[in-house]
């Protein structure tokens, strides 16, 4: 599923026009995103929870060369699944 097929179902869901989903849809994923660059977590009961993975430098290979690098530190998004939402989709 894609996103305009993602707002296409919320829009019937919901009981409103495609327009009026797109943007409810824009605004979560905006806030969403908002939510993560300042370092918090969100937790929606019954879904899950949206938080900063922190990944710390490390040594790898790289493919062609196969010479040690360095990989920066960097910042990942992370989901973990709520036990509610795992049971509905095994069940």
């Amino acid at each position: 599923m894609n996103k305009n097929e993602f707002i296409s179902l919320v829009a019937q869901k919901a009981d409103v026009t495609k327009k009026q989903a797109a943007e409810v849809v824009s605004a979560a994923f905006e806030a969403i995103t908002e939510v993560l660059k300042n370092d918090d977590k969100l937790q929606i009961t019954g879904f899950g929870t949206f938080e900063v993975k922190n990944r710390a430098e490390r040594i790898g290979k790289n493919p062609r060369t196969k010479e040690d690098m360095v990989i920066p530190a960097s910042k990942a998004p992370s989901f973990k699944a709520s036990k509610t939402l795992k049971e509905l989709l095994n069940n």
